[in-house]
């Protein structure tokens, strides 16, 4: 990868938003409604009646959308949530959800300190995004209003670790030391190759495929990230006008 040019591709088909508004908000979690409810079928859409799909853990996130540059459409979001030394236990959907017994690493979320960690969560591509031209069916039978074409997919085929990527700058741009992740462990190997080293704090557990949780800290983000990622980070810090500090 070190001689990779994501930046050039990223810029002409992609922009990252940070949804720092309620309008901005409402796009995210309608993107969510669609994905997780309408294509994926893994929520009910009888609980979510104004078609936005929300939980507990969004007021205290900071939101992010992905956006396709020539169509203009919501690609995907992803959220990152926060904790302050006060937060109420279960505050991430880590721990809300993952078996405490399974964590052990030192770095897991309930040894830690809150207040100085974040867990990125939440990500959704829509299926135009996440699937092949051809491989889907369109919801009113006719054609699409674009195509993420193979010449696209050649260029940027990292849209995924673009808002993972997205989720860590806003957390290092509030001061954040680490970030945790429930990701398939076939993620975090493919991450490693770009320098992007999650560590596994704990077993995996078979939820909608098999997932672990990981943990990312600053130091171990700078420490490892390839220039190409680097360079690729920085347009997003751009693009979401946050400033990024390293360690």
């Amino acid at each position: 990868m070190s001689d990779t040019d994501l930046v050039k591709p990223y810029r002409e088909y992609f922009q990252i938003l940070f949804a720092d508004t309620d309008e901005l908000r409402q796009r995210a979690y309608k993107l969510r409604y669609q994905v997780y409810c309408q294509e994926l079928g893994w929520e009910s859409p009888d609980h979510f009646p104004d078609g936005l799909e929300k939980d507990e853990f969004d007021d205290a996130s900071l939101h992010c959308i992905l956006v396709h540059r020539p169509s203009g459409l919501d690609a995907g979001t992803v959220r990152l949530v926060t904790t302050r030394p006060d937060s109420p236990e279960p505050c991430l959907p880590l721990t809300a959800h993952y078996d405490s017994r399974l964590y052990d690493s030192e770095h897991s979320p309930l040894i830690v300190p809150k207040g100085i960690y974040g867990e990125i969560s939440r990500l959704a591509l829509t299926e135009r995004f996440r699937r092949r031209p051809g491989e889907r069916n369109t919801p009113d039978g006719g054609p699409d209003v674009f195509q993420w074409t193979q010449t696209e997919r050649r260029r940027f085929p990292h849209i995924a670790l673009g808002l993972y990527l997205a989720a860590a700058t806003v957390g290092l741009s509030q001061g954040l030391n680490a970030v945790y992740a429930m990701m398939e462990p076939r993620l975090a190997r493919h991450l490693h190759y770009g320098g992007i080293f999650f560590e596994q704090i704990g077993k995996a557990v078979e939820f909608r495929g098999e997932r672990a949780p990981f943990y990312l800290s600053r130091s171990m983000l700078f420490q490892h990230l390839q220039s190409p990622l680097r360079e690729l980070l920085d347009a997003i810090a751009d693009d979401l006008g946050v400033v990024l500090n390293e360690p």
